[in-house]
């Protein structure tokens, strides 16, 4: 073994740190709640240990990942209010880390909790300028409890490991993360702890309105006049997500459910509208594939594909093929925004007991952090004029996925999700002559997509006034 000679300024600093160590081990933190007081001082410890790591404290070869979480206090399912309390102690304990806010209010005048995730750069004059944003979700179904558990659990993991986990850090460095643990709190009030399935009375599977929230999105097969009749009447847990999918350029989504041990990607839906058994599936195919692969090849259970009675070859499933149905939020997300949104089914019964969870987030663990890598794969970049200006709204077109046009933000930026290959991209934009397009080598062996830019030039007025970009592609729907 070898020795280490410190001179006497290093060996003071290291007596201080460990004095801070010890100090802040035995320190406890009274939280808001009762219920929550244990994990409330496993997460204040783990604050200060992520200071004292921060000043360089700590060495790769001692790093153990914090779970206290899951056992500290005992497992039980988290009320609204109880949410409510831990997210805005973990914007206390790491305000350079998380945020906690809400997206909108139940029919019942509940709030739905949300928390952003992201690591500040202070040091990068561009701070959060490309950087992906991904959103994970749970509970549409309220008596469907164990997604919102483990997005909780999530929250945890990610805040109190950030100085101590080499990917957990880089994943927050480099991405925002948006949690929401519960789109039904109203359901979830209702629904009943041991209950494995909804039926005979559907008790906390709708909202207050007995609404089945996963049917009442905007649907892509619908036409305008039953789309506007059903927008009158949409539930504002509905609409809340609706405003927050279409008011954060989200890249990446998965959706909690239970009943089922299974990763069902889109599309829900099909023109035929046969009930199963025929797939219906979107451009972007290779993509949700490649998602629902890695969720389920990375899951103990799921990969086998023999759960519940059902059976779905290596664990995934076409949503349409497994069953149809009209309205849902998987689809809302991919043909009206640029998400990609996939539905993980994580349990055979919908509201198990507490005791199940630490098992339950065991088996998730992995899947969950695979996939949110998942949105730095493909192709991203600016689209500017000549003076270097965002451009918002472009479209950005890759060969063979023309039907699935990605959309710049106000800042300019997008995010192309893509599997390995050799790609034609190209930029178009109101008022600009389109781009060249670009051929690129995607290879996803990099921890973030390859760079892509676009400068556009102006286009010239024909001699009518009106520019040539009106051209078919333009009335393309």
């Amino acid at each position: 073994m070898r020795m280490i000679s410190l001179t006497p300024a290093q060996g003071i600093r290291a007596c201080c740190i460990i004095a801070l160590i010890i100090t802040f081990a035995t320190a406890s933190v009274q939280n808001v709640t009762n219920n929550t007081t244990a994990g409330a001082d496993n997460i204040t410890n783990t604050a200060a240990a992520t200071a004292a790591a921060a000043a360089g404290s700590a060495s790769p070869a001692d790093i153990v990942e914090d779970e206290s979480f899951i056992t500290h206090p005992s497992p039980h399912y988290l009320s609204n209010g109880e949410i409510s309390a831990l997210f805005g102690k973990l914007q206390d304990l790491f305000p350079n880390l998380a945020t906690k806010y809400s997206i909108g209010k139940t029919l019942k005048g509940r709030q739905m909790y949300a928390l952003a995730l992201t690591a500040s750069n202070k040091d990068d004059r561009n701070g959060d300028l490309l950087r992906p944003m991904i959103k994970v979700t749970a509970n549409i179904h309220g008596d469907e409890a164990v997604g919102r558990q483990m997005v909780l659990f999530l929250a945890q993991y990610l805040t109190m490991n950030y100085a101590k986990v080499p990917e957990v850090q880089l994943l927050l460095n480099t991405t925002e993360i948006h949690l929401l643990p519960s789109c039904n709190p109203d359901g979830f009030a209702l629904a009943k702890e041991g209950n494995c399935e909804s039926l005979p009375n559907y008790i906390g599977r709708t909202n207050a309105a007995g609404i089945d929230l996963n049917r009442d999105f905007p649907d892509r097969l619908e036409n305008q006049q039953v789309s506007q009749l059903r927008s009158h009447k949409r539930q504002p847990e509905t609409a809340a997500i609706i405003n927050w999918v279409l008011g954060k350029p989200f890249v990446l989504s998965a959706n909690f459910h239970g009943g089922a041990i299974v990763a069902s990607y889109p599309y829900d839906n099909s023109i035929a509208h046969h009930e199963c058994c025929e797939e219906s599936l979107t451009p972007d195919d290779r993509v949700f594939k490649l998602m629902a692969h890695t969720y389920a090849n990375n899951h103990p259970i799921m990969r086998k594909g023999h759960n519940c009675n059902d059976t779905f070859t290596d664990g995934i499933t076409n949503g349409a093929n497994w069953y149809e149905l009209n309205g849902g939020m998987q689809d809302f997300n991919y043909a009206f925004s640029n998400c990609f949104e996939m539905t993980i089914e994580l349990s055979c019964c919908k509201y198990p007991t507490a005791d199940t969870l630490p098992a339950e987030w065991a088996r998730n663990k992995r899947s969950l952090m695979q996939l949110l890598k998942l949105s730095h794969i493909g192709v991203k970049g600016l689209v500017t004029d000549a003076s270097g200006y965002p451009i918002a709204d472009a479209n950005i077109l890759v060969s063979g996925i023309e039907d699935k046009p990605i959309r710049t933000t106000k800042r300019g930026e997008y995010w192309r999700l893509l599997t390995p290959g050799i790609y034609n991209v190209q930029a178009l934009a109101f008022g600009y002559q389109p781009s060249e397009p670009k051929q690129v080598h995607v290879t996803n062996e990099n921890s973030e997509a390859l760079r892509l830019d676009f400068v556009l030039s102006p286009r010239e007025l024909n001699y009518d006034g009106i520019s040539s970009f009106y051209n078919n592609f333009f009335y393309r729907h």
